[in-house]
């Protein structure tokens, strides 16, 4: 196999594999950053000798045997860990030949479903949680997930490092969570993945309006943790929003790069397969929820992400139905963001003045800076006709943000609400 060939296998069966690798050898070493570096070491082998010996027929097997066997070799050489070499040297062959992965490892997907939760642990941080999960689920180096966040790779190491210590700390279990504290932490779970996409789909700040790679590894999370819990249906709303909403990030730039908003987007370029895709997670959700199972914020979304999705054209958009969606979702996850968006909704739905009505009982100090209120209600003063008060809300909106694309946007509405004046 050509040399190419062979590092695009290890890459792609990295990829794949690398978060059940780690997963397990965390649940057989207790210890995320030991279970690292073996995994680690294990890819550094295939990297030296698949090229030479050819591509095993399991490679993922390869992968989970040269791991135990260099976790192994580790604890033999540490006198005080003794006693964990036959805890995970017990059943591991020595021969030559790779044994099958499901035989190596029993509840495999449990194991990367734990991963998922210990890296979501409540003694971190939010913002170390999405590091940490894209660190060792993601399989993202520090250096991508550093660039993602604008931050040097030192900083993000640091952190990634600190998450690490604190889990070690807080003698954090692998053990899944029961009851009330695993729908706390299946929470905490979705609103990593989901705020590690809505970075990607909108960058907070830098010179690009979006991180597309970062929004995909969003999406990939968002899958994964569908997969991995198929009864819980805010899991696969999740992952239907992700997807759906995914299915827009090609046509939401033009070809300079600059963002194009959801009315003039050329909807021929949206992702036909991420569509399916999220419709068909809608209807499991639909399903489970249908048997009585509650659904709450991400289930709400998808579904308004799927009235969007279902227009042919623009004018074709069901806002009444988006309206009443988010006032649902209001009464679900009441928030100041919730409440900009359900003015949109409104004001599409009913006219701009009623957005208007929903954007005057939002209370400006709950976003902060943000300039989200402000380019809303230039929006919905645009619509109303109300230019010059319109350019007013789109500089406030303008001088507020740290994304240099939304700014040139912003700039571009400003300047063409002065022109409608003359």
């Amino acid at each position: 196999m050509p040399a190419g060939t062979t590092a695009e296998t290890i890459t792609a069966t990295w990829r794949a594999e690398s978060t059940r690798l780690v997963g397990a050898l965390t649940r057989m070493t207790r210890s995320i950053q030991l279970a690292e570096d073996l995994a680690q070491d294990a890819l550094v082998a295939a990297l030296e000798q698949w090229p030479a010996t050819g591509v095993p027929t399991n490679p993922a097997a390869w992968l989970m045997t040269t791991a135990k066997r260099r976790g192994v070799d580790s604890i033999r050489r540490a006198e005080t860990l003794r006693r964990k070499t036959e805890e995970i040297g017990r059943g591991l062959r020595e021969d030559d030949g790779m044994p099958d992965l499901d035989a190596q490892v029993d509840f495999i997907e449990d194991d990367a479903l734990r991963l998922i939760f210990l890296s979501c642990h409540p003694s971190l941080t939010p913002e170390s949680r999405a590091a940490l999960t894209l660190r060792v689920v993601g399989g993202l180096t520090t250096a991508e997930i550093a660039r993602g966040f604008l931050v040097p790779e030192k900083t993000m190491g640091q952190r990634i490092s600190r998450a690490k210590k604190t889990l070690t700390t807080a003698r954090a279990e692998f053990e899944l969570p029961t009851g009330e504290e695993r729908t706390r932490r299946l929470d905490d779970v979705m609103a990593v993945i989901y705020l590690i996409f809505t970075e990607g789909y909108t960058a907070t700040a830098g010179d690009d309006w979006m991180r597309p790679e970062l929004a995909r590894e969003g999406i990939r999370l968002a899958r994964m943790l569908a997969g991995l819990a198929p009864d819980e249906p805010e899991a696969h709303g999740l992952q239907a929003l992700l997807e759906l909403q995914g299915s827009r990030l090609d046509a939401r730039t033009d070809s300079d790069g600059a963002p194009v908003l959801l009315d003039d987007q050329d909807r021929g370029r949206w992702d036909a397969l991420l569509i399916r895709r999220g419709l068909a997670a809608l209807d499991r959700a639909e399903s489970l929820a249908a048997r009585g199972i509650p659904v709450g914020r991400y289930f709400l979304q998808a579904e308004i992400a799927a009235q969007h999705a279902r227009a042919g054209a623009p004018g074709e958009t069901d806002w009444t139905r988006i309206a009443a969606l988010y006032d649902a979702l209001a009464e679900a996850a009441p928030g100041p963001v919730v409440e900009v968006n359900r003015a949109v909704a409104h004001g599409r739905a009913h006219g701009p003045e009623a957005g208007l009505a929903v954007l005057d009982a939002v209370d400006p100090g709950a976003l902060g800076d943000s300039p989200l209120l402000p380019s809303v209600r230039g929006d919905l003063l645009e619509r109303a006709g109300r230019h010059a008060e319109a350019a007013g809300q789109f500089d406030d909106a303008a001088r507020r943000t740290r994304n240099e694309g939304e700014r040139g946007l912003l700039e571009r509405r400003v300047r063409e609400n002065r022109s409608e004046q003359d």
